[in-house]
């Protein structure tokens, strides 16, 4: 039985995440509008920033890289049995260990601000910020609970070749969001209190969708707690390197809000609003195509044939830079336009404007660097190697850290304004740095042969890029007269000065001979 196309299955990932993202910019345009960037956001952002880093550390990262080889390998393998007694055990196991983290999590959350946030607790005329934080964290902190299961039952489901229900699970969460700070908050007494709530709800929601399709599958199972269970094992195993190394763009986000908590109010919302633009493209290709490959090379490998998986990871590869360069360059480009027409507002005026688009622009440095390490990293966690990438993850954090020294630190002290963004440019050249490095060691090692028609590729995209930005750079506008616009306007004009871009770049790109039939091969 032949594999589904890698553009067929990304194709279905990515839409159900486009749809969460679009969700997900009306959440932010309403946060934005009801919230701004207020104290109370900024808190509200640090209690939901801790979990949500530990679901992306733990579930989405570590476990996610060593489970789904692991389920995989035993598919292939075993029979049905075996891989549901592998769910239960790993199942009951990991729902214990969650339980216990949750629970400490919450006693501890005062730790916790002063550990992810020690602007707010070492800051006197930050008290009641810090309170509110505090107080916030525990009522978000059992999403961690929630969306870890949901991150396994994903895994399971995604290895039966079912990824349209995973991908759409995070809509939940924007719907919700969206409907406790449109309805619930108005009749809090802390309205930011019912965002809290809804980061809950929404966990619990996520979960409980996961169970009849799982059912369906058969694969429905009594949770077992067994640490000594040889599923259980091996997975551990693979874990604890693998906590640390897959995740590497995470610690470096949120030790940019941590070192934002130092700076001036506003400056984590910021970094928040110009990091959810940047994650736009980052989640709809180098999630959905990390996502799709991870069981795809992980049968490549089991099967022992190298040239597919180097065609296997190659496509992807070539998916990235086609589409990842130039949507770096049209967020960097248009920065300011994308900005003000999602957020702008009474609340949400001309200096947050600027200050999120220098965030942007930053982030947007880095982009493709943050979606090649997506597509990289399971080039190593389908073989089940997950020493390689901490090496590298350790060198790569290590020199953010020294960028954010030689780069925010000069920057803060001169006085000058705009500081968080030179965090959000010390995080992308910690990226290009990790993806760098885990592409030559694939090379190296002889992993990844690339395949014939990259120097071609480079040569499309430097043509096509270009047009595109002389495009642009044409039709830019001051800040000015955008912020003159009312909001229908900025909409329009918006939408057409991307829609231009992106048809002379993809008609330059035919024009020059890419055609998608590469992309829709079988193999």
């Amino acid at each position: 039985m032949s594999k589904p196309s890698l553009l067929k299955s990304s194709l279905v990932v990515a839409s159900m995440t486009f749809l969460s993202r679009i969700l997900g910019f009306v959440r932010d345009v309403i946060f934005a509008r009801i919230f701004a960037a207020s104290p109370e956001m900024d808190a509200f952002l640090i209690a939901f920033k801790i979990p949500n880093f530990m679901r992306r550390l733990f579930a989405e990262g570590a476990f996610n890289q060593a489970f789904v080889p692991t389920i995989g390998e035993t598919k292939a393998t075993e029979d049905k049995e075996h891989v549901k007694d592998l769910i239960a055990h790993v199942s009951g196991t990991l729902g214990g260990y969650l339980l216990i983290i949750t629970a400490i999590g919450m006693m501890l959350a005062p730790i916790l601000v002063m550990i992810f946030a020690p602007g707010y607790a070492f800051n006197d005329e930050n008290t009641s910020q810090y309170e509110l934080t505090i107080e916030l964290l525990r009522v978000t902190y059992p999403y961690i609970f929630f969306i870890s299961l949901v991150a396994f039952a994903g895994g399971i489901l995604n290895t039966y070749g079912e990824f349209a229900l995973p991908a759409f699970t995070p809509v939940i969460l924007n719907i919700v969001l969206i409907s406790s700070a449109l309805f619930l908050a108005p009749m809090m007494e802390e309205p930011i209190m019912a965002l809290a709530i809804g980061v809950f709800i929404a966990g619990l929601c996520q979960l409980l969708l996961q169970i009849p399709f799982l059912a369906k599958k058969g694969l429905l199972v009594r949770p077992q707690w067994n640490r000594q269970h040889s599923g259980v094992r091996k997975i551990l195993k693979l874990m604890l390197p693998a906590l640390f190394g897959a995740s590497i763009s995470q610690i470096s986000l949120l030790l940019d809000i941590m070192l934002a908590s130092l700076l001036v109010s506003g400056s984590i919302s910021w970094l928040y609003y110009s990091d959810r633009l940047m994650e736009f493209p980052l989640g709809i290709l180098g999630v959905a195509l990390a996502t799709v490959i991870l069981p795809a090379l992980s049968k490549d490998h089991h099967s022992e044939s190298k040239v597919a998986f180097s065609r296997t990871l190659d496509k992807a590869l070539r998916w990235a830079v086609y589409l990842g360069i130039p949507s770096a360059i049209g967020l960097f480009l248009l920065s300011v336009p994308i900005i003000a027409t999602l957020f702008g507002s009474e609340q949400f005026q001309r200096n947050d404007i600027l200050m999120s688009s220098y965030g942007l622009m930053a982030y947007s440095f880095g982009l493709v660097g943050f979606i090649l390490v997506k597509v990289l990293l399971p080039a190593y966690y389908s073989r089940q190697d997950t020493k390689t990438p901490v090496k590298i993850g350790i060198i790569s954090l290590s020199v953010g850290m020294f960028f954010n020294l030689i780069i925010v630190l000069p920057w803060y002290f001169s006085g000058a304004v705009g500081a968080h963004a030179g965090l959000a440019i010390a995080t992308s050249l910690s990226a290009i740095i990790n993806a760098l490095l885990l592409y030559r060691g694939l090379i190296t090692s002889e992993i990844y042969i690339p395949q014939p028609g990259w120097r071609k590729v480079f040569v499309q995209i430097g043509v096509s890029t270009s047009l595109m930005i002389f495009t642009l750079l044409c039709l830019n506008t001051s800040i000015n007269y955008w912020l003159n616009l009312d909001a229908w306007g900025q909409v329009y004009l918006l939408l057409g000065w991307i829609g231009i871009a992106a048809f002379i770049y993809l008609a330059t790109l035919w024009l020059m001979g890419v055609k998608l039939s590469y992309f829709y091969r079988k193999g």
